[in-house]
């Protein structure tokens, strides 16, 4: 008799549980009907997995500006590259310097108005000084006409030196033939007022600064250089110090022969 009870009894329970789980879905249905407030989930699952995404998006967006800019640099490599054997017919540009040198109007030892036309056809090599410097301008003067005598004896060149005074104030005419002869009879001195000298200066990138002394006198710091001028009258060659008598003869023959 147990054993054919058993299992209307579990019918039984059964259908009471059923009958107690649809009560409860109808409950709950009733009370979300009559609720006003929205329901969050589906909006909260929509922001969390666009926030899951973001790490992905920003560095995405990277890697693909980066490979556009890995492409353009390679297409342009391509661009620039020279098939082998054909790098000689590339055309070579000649990369000039500053230009030195410019016309001038100044006034020669003997009183009369020199312009840079009056040495068209020479060889010409000027020289940036003062009579009263101490011992640096006379050691390149006395340099100087040592070499000019060298090329004119031994290989028949001639230099014409041109000794331009950068301080005018104490450098007149009648100063400077004095000074001058006492080296060299050949040499030219050119003299003349503030502003020309300063204007050649400036074309010829020469650096000088007065510099006053306790006792009321004054020295000039210059940068003395040498500036070597073909017959047309254009800059060959920038000569300092560092040149002997020997050396700077040899520079000047150099130059010469090459023209």
């Amino acid at each position: 008799m147990s054993l054919l009870r058993f299992p209307i009894s579990i019918r039984r329970r059964t259908a009471q549980a059923l009958s107690q789980l649809k009560r409860f879905h109808t409950s709950n249905h009733v009370r979300n009907a009559n609720s006003t407030k929205p329901r969050l989930l589906p909006e909260q699952t929509t922001s969390s997995t666009t926030a899951s995404w973001n790490p992905f998006i920003v560095p995405a967006a990277v890697l693909g500006g980066i490979g556009g800019l890995v492409l353009l640099f390679h297409y342009n490599d391509e661009r620039r590259a020279i098939p082998k054997g054909q790098g000689g017919k590339l055309e070579r540009r000649n990369v000039e310097g500053p230009r030195i040198g410019g016309p001038f109007s100044l006034i020669d030892t003997e009183g009369r108005r020199v312009t840079e036309k009056d040495f068209l056809g020479k060889w010409v090599i000027f020289i940036f000084g003062y009579s009263s410097s101490p011992d640096v301008g006379p050691a390149e003067l006395q340099k100087l006409t040592k070499a000019v005598q060298t090329l004119e004896s031994k290989y028949n060149i001639k230099v014409l030196p041109v000794f331009v005074t950068i301080d005018p104030q104490r450098d007149t005419t009648s100063q400077l033939n004095a000074y001058l002869k006492e080296f060299d009879e050949r040499i030219i001195g050119l003299t003349g007022p503030v502003h020309a000298i300063r204007s050649m200066a400036q074309e010829y990138r020469v650096y000088f600064k007065r510099v006053e002394e306790e006792d009321g006198d004054y020295l000039v710091e210059s940068s003395h250089k040498m500036y070597l001028l073909n017959p047309r009258m254009e800059v060959t060659k920038c000569l300092g110090i560092e040149y002997n008598a020997e050396e700077l003869a040899d520079e000047i023959l150099k130059e010469v022969n090459k023209s």
